[in-house]
């Protein structure tokens, strides 16, 4: 009888599906391990053969909430628990970057992983009806940005300086993507070619905030030359903004972000961060001072690697 009731007691099926797909972590966690059935000793020596050393207490806190992982072992933990415990890829670690991403610290929310993988489809999209190839043709050997905050908190404009080398023959041109904060207005955004390009088509998504611009050398490049250019996005659409982050496909040359803070409307806390993936929990935290006489925090990455890099800030209440 015993047995039979400690089973009663198992989650079902579609109570762990729906743990997985809306969290939080340590909610998800408990429910696939009841699932398994696994005792958390158990478990321990599951990750100890995938080569993980984890305490049960560690694992008794993540499941309870108590604490959330996050030192690299406790990441190289969590992906083996997902396939130690059947399930789908970085479900666990995409849960773990939400609860990341709404703050540890009560700082507003970041953009989510959902919006990201949304934009992601939505770009794949526009890409296709724009006949451009998945890849580029461009190697980036340095690239620049500068975002402007306003006087309201928004994401005012934001500045791009590309400089890239051609892999291959042909290439004349480039798509730009920017995604606009939520509650933004697409259609009221508007890029702009400063320099070595002019824009073509444009298409815009309002449900996921993504503007796709063609960028046009007015050039066939052959492959080896090296090639600059730079766009403006006008947006200021949204309300305050929180962040700005660049996720990158590929690795490459020097990143530099700079965001620009207007003299009315300075944050109170400001820094950079990181992302393996856009699924996974944000580190390399570092704390910015805003400085100099135009208000600006900046992070330079000598190697693009793939991931996100970005610049956070929180407002005064």
């Amino acid at each position: 009888m015993r047995h039979a009731l400690e089973h009663a007691d198992l989650p079902t099926g579609e109570e762990l599906d729906t743990a997985l797909r809306g969290g939080p972590f340590h909610v998800a966690l408990r429910a696939a391990i009841a699932a398994r059935g696994l005792p958390l000793q158990r478990v321990q020596h599951h990750l100890s053969r995938h080569g993980v050393k984890v305490g049960v207490t560690s694992l008794s806190y993540w499941q309870q909430g108590a604490r959330r992982p996050q030192r690299p072992e406790s990441l190289r933990a969590v992906r083996a628990l997902e396939e130690i415990l059947q399930l789908p890829d970085e479900s666990l670690i995409r849960l773990l970057a939400e609860s990341d991403q709404r703050g540890e610290d009560d700082s507003p929310a970041g953009r989510s992983y959902r919006s990201l993988v949304e934009a992601s489809a939505v770009l794949d999209r526009i890409r296709a009806e724009l006949g451009g190839p998945a890849d580029s043709g461009l190697h980036t050997l340095g690239h620049h940005e500068c975002v402007r905050i306003g006087a309201r908190r928004e994401l005012a404009v934001r500045e791009a300086h590309h400089i890239v080398r051609a892999h291959r023959d042909g290439v004349d041109g480039f798509l730009a993507v920017h995604q606009g904060d939520p509650g933004c207005a697409p259609h009221k955004m508007r890029v702009r070619a400063l320099e070595n390009c002019r824009t073509g088509r444009v298409r815009r998504d309002e449900d996921t905030g993504v503007v796709v611009a063609e960028l046009l050398f007015d050039t066939r490049l052959r492959a080896g030359d090296t090639f600059l250019f730079r766009y403006a996005v006008e947006d200021g659409t949204a309300q305050a903004a929180h962040e700005y982050l660049h996720h990158f496909d590929a690795p490459g040359g020097q990143y530099a972000l700079q965001v620009r803070f207007d003299a009315t409307a300075l944050p109170v806390r400001c820094r950079r961060f990181t992302q393996h993936s856009p699924a996974a929990p944000r580190s390399a935290r570092q704390e910015l001072s805003v400085t100099g006489p135009h208000h600006c925090a900046h992070v330079v990455e000598p190697r693009i690697r793939p991931g996100v890099v970005g610049i956070a800030w929180d407002w005064p209440q």
